[in-house]
């Protein structure tokens, strides 16, 4: 398996470009099943789980076909002749149960097997299996599979969630655009990307008022039809270079980033003495008077992302003072702070709770990535960290990140891939 190896200590300059937002490309590929026409999607990542939705969609007979020799643009449309999305691509990514409300809306049934991802914690699909059934469909759970069927199609209803689900709420979004009649998800996500999914679910004829909202209202149609919709920049890459830019005490400027789309980030970078400014094509981001310990607790959006948590634990690391990081999503989404300890990290965990204490440096060591923002986190550190890191299992980062050790390189970080 691929390694990165990193010797720290030099402080970041230049810029980088943001690409387009993975957690809005896969439930906008998925949009993709609703239609027979063709949904053209610009700005795409180049992600191993792009790759993966895109297997998943031409293994339920729709077709994917790149519009450019880099992939950047996707077209997407075709006849659904398989409804079975199986095991061995799902357990691959947890975005792959987002076919489950396009397949049953448009052709009536699905089984899709239970999805798989990273290991942060248990998230189970029970949202979404409610909202769908609220709908009118029969769903039963045997042999690792979701069976769904809508004999009598698709209804609107009125949807409480429980909790502001991100990947209810496009699931269910998805699948009310096509149903008979209105249908209202209360105390719906508030995410970008979901914004992102329903102008684009617009753009093919759907009718979907309060996007934005906690609140979503939708007057399900009988068909839609192709559109094209380019997709929002990935905020989390957004804040991860950030990150970057002031743990090595550099300046990056963040090409096509959205400060609107940081949230809480915004304000708790701001608190560790962080500045993050607008310009014309994007966000100046450099380190003031020094790093300073900032609380922060995960939340959904516009509170301070879970997908942040580990890379701003990592510039706590080498903050002044103490900072208390809580996680109230995911509750094994502290394993990456062992390994942020072998490099001369001081973190210790309480529960939903790690204590953050910083120190002068950071020293490099061998590490090895437990998930996706987890090894985004371990290459932050070795960013900052005196002597070489060697990151392991390098894969976690290759479905989130798009050339991320070249992205730093040409800012003047000392990283490689060592290919294994």
């Amino acid at each position: 398996m691929d390694r990165i190896r990193i010797r720290g200590g030099r402080p970041l300059s230049g810029s980088i470009l943001i690409g387009g937002a993975k957690n809005a490309a896969l439930p906008l590929m998925a949009a993709g099943l609703l239609t027979n026409e063709r949904l053209t999607l610009s700005n795409v990542p180049l992600l191993a789980d792009i790759a993966t939705m895109t297997s998943l969609i031409a293994q339920h007979g729709v077709a994917v076909e790149p519009l450019d020799d880099a992939g950047r643009s996707l077209s997407i449309g075709g006849t659904i002749d398989n409804t079975e999305a199986p095991y061995d691509i799902v357990r691959k990514m947890r975005a792959s149960v987002l076919v489950l409300g396009p397949l049953l809306a448009r052709a009536g049934e699905a089984q899709v097997s239970l999805p798989g991802g990273c290991n942060i914690g248990t998230r189970p699909i029970d949202l979404h299996l409610k909202g769908l059934e609220q709908m009118g469909a029969v769903i039963r759970l045997e042999g690792g599979y979701v069976h769904a069927t809508a004999p009598r199609g698709l209804h609107g209803a009125s949807i409480l969630l429980t909790m502001p689900s991100v990947g209810a709420t496009e699931n269910l979004l998805m699948a009310a655009s096509l149903a008979d009649g209105r249908t209202v998800i209360a105390n719906a996500a508030r995410e970008p990307e979901i914004s992102d999914l329903a102008r684009c679910l617009v753009a093919m004829g759907a009718r979907i008022e309060g996007i934005g909202s906690d609140r979503l209202t939708v007057e399900g149609v009988s068909r839609l039809h192709g559109a094209q919709h380019a997709i929002v920049p990935d905020r989390i890459e957004t804040g991860t270079y950030a990150c970057a830019a002031a743990i090595t005490g550099g300046e990056l400027l963040l090409r096509h980033a959205q400060l609107e789309h940081l949230g809480a980030v915004a304000r708790v970078l701001a608190e560790a003495g962080v500045e993050v400014t607008e310009q014309a094509d994007g966000l100046m981001v450099r380190r003031l008077n020094g790093l300073h310990g900032a609380d922060a607790m995960t939340e959904p959006y516009p509170g301070f992302p879970t997908d942040m948590q580990a890379q701003y634990m990592a510039l706590m690391s080498v903050a002044e003072g103490a900072a208390m990081l809580t996680e109230t999503i995911f509750e094994n989404r502290f394993m990456h702070v062992p390994e942020l300890n072998r490099l001369g990290a001081r973190v210790n965990v309480h529960g939903a709770s790690a204590i953050v204490r910083g120190v002068p440096a950071l020293s490099g060591a061998p590490v090895m990535a437990s998930d996706l923002r987890a090894s985004a986190s371990l290459v932050l550190a070795g960013l900052a960290a005196r002597g070489e890191t060697m990151v392991s299992r390098v894969y976690h980062l290759d479905r989130g990140y798009e050339a991320m050790e070249r992205k730093l390189a040409t800012c003047g970080a000392e990283i490689e891939r060592v290919e294994g």
